[in-house]
């Protein structure tokens, strides 16, 4: 998974091309509307620091920098916000001279980290259960499958702590040490976290690694053309990061934390038609892009992982 994601120039985040946009969507990819809500927390998180003389903002997993990009052009972030993209392919062609471009979190951050869809892109192991232990799944080039070693002592340790149960494990430790890296580099500010998952209450049985490609769904084959990914174990990662901040972290759904920013899927009134025509389609197309950010069938239904850090909640993040 590591090689087929990130191997220099062959690997789907790596080689060259339109990157993650060209083959899924993501929140971050949905446009103005999206980038208007972060925007909000950020000047939110902004104010709860006491406006520093720099305001960090990290987006990690950045794809193509399509967020920061948007954030770039908003006049309340381009005064005091340090921009600073975190991904392991090359920088685009075209990204704004506003943004930096880093393969890793850089230190001593006070502001917010990002990571929409990052975690789930975080390499993971498959496990199965042989009796009363677990081996490792392996698999091909070409996508056969195959048993593996019993896990070892830590993975073990995970899955009796985090999922006991199920046809098919998808081993997290690599992501909780991951988010607790990058949560580790906020001397104080907000890390959030972005993506699907699920929690001990309703695992999947099966698992969920699976594979995308030109955007659709496809085979989860280790072969560089597509993405793979797995859900997180979303539960877990805000444990992580709760260890690192010393702090209660806040775990809510998509729809939820977008509705607490401003973002309702409303129509305009018709009435606005024939006043303003052009005003109208523009509500309109606000309105069909807020109503796909908060379906809880589909983007709404992520998790916002919100970790503070030496700072209190933002105002419309507070439990």
């Amino acid at each position: 998974m590591t090689a087929a994601l990130y191997a220099p120039g062959r690997g789907f985040f790596t080689r060259p091309g339109p990157g993650p946009a060209g083959h899924f969507r993501t929140s971050a990819h949905t446009g103005p509307t999206f980038g208007r809500a972060i925007a909000t927390l950020i000047a939110e998180v902004d104010a709860v620091l006491g406006h520093p003389d720099v305001m960090d903002v990290v987006d990690v997993g950045a794809g193509r920098g399509e967020l920061l990009m948007d954030l770039s052009d908003r006049p309340e972030i381009r005064g005091r916000c340090r921009l600073t993209a975190v991904e392991r392919g090359p920088r685009p062609a075209g990204l704004s001279d506003a943004i930096a471009w880093r393969d890793a979190v850089p230190p001593n951050l006070t502001g917010i980290l990002l990571a929409t869809e990052w975690l789930d892109n975080v390499p993971v192991d498959v496990a199965v259960p042989d009796g009363d232990r677990w081996r490792y799944l392996l698999v091909d080039d070409a996508g056969d499958e195959s048993l593996g070693p019993p896990v070892d002592a830590r993975d073990e340790a995970w899955i009796r702590r985090w999922w006991p149960v199920g046809e098919r494990i998808e081993i997290g430790h690599p992501r909780d040490q991951a988010w607790a890296e990058a949560v580790g580099h906020l001397d104080r500010g907000l890390a959030l976290a972005i993506d699907y998952g699920h929690t001990s209450a309703a695992r999947p049985p099966l698992g969920t690694l699976t594979g995308f490609a030109g955007g659709r769904e496809a085979l989860p084959v280790p072969d560089g053309a597509r993405d793979l990914t797995a859900h997180i174990a979303a539960d877990a990662l805000a444990t992580a990061g709760s260890v690192v901040a010393g702090l209660d972290p806040l775990l809510v759904r998509q729809s939820a934390a977008l509705a607490a920013l401003g973002v309702r899927g409303r129509r305009p009134p018709i009435e606005m038609a024939h006043r303003d025509p052009a005003a109208y389609v523009r509500a309109l197309a606000a309105a069909s892009t807020a109503a796909e950010l908060t379906d809880p069938a589909g983007l709404g239904g992520h998790y916002w992982l919100l970790q503070p850090v030496g700072i209190e909640p933002p105002p419309t993040m507070a439990p």
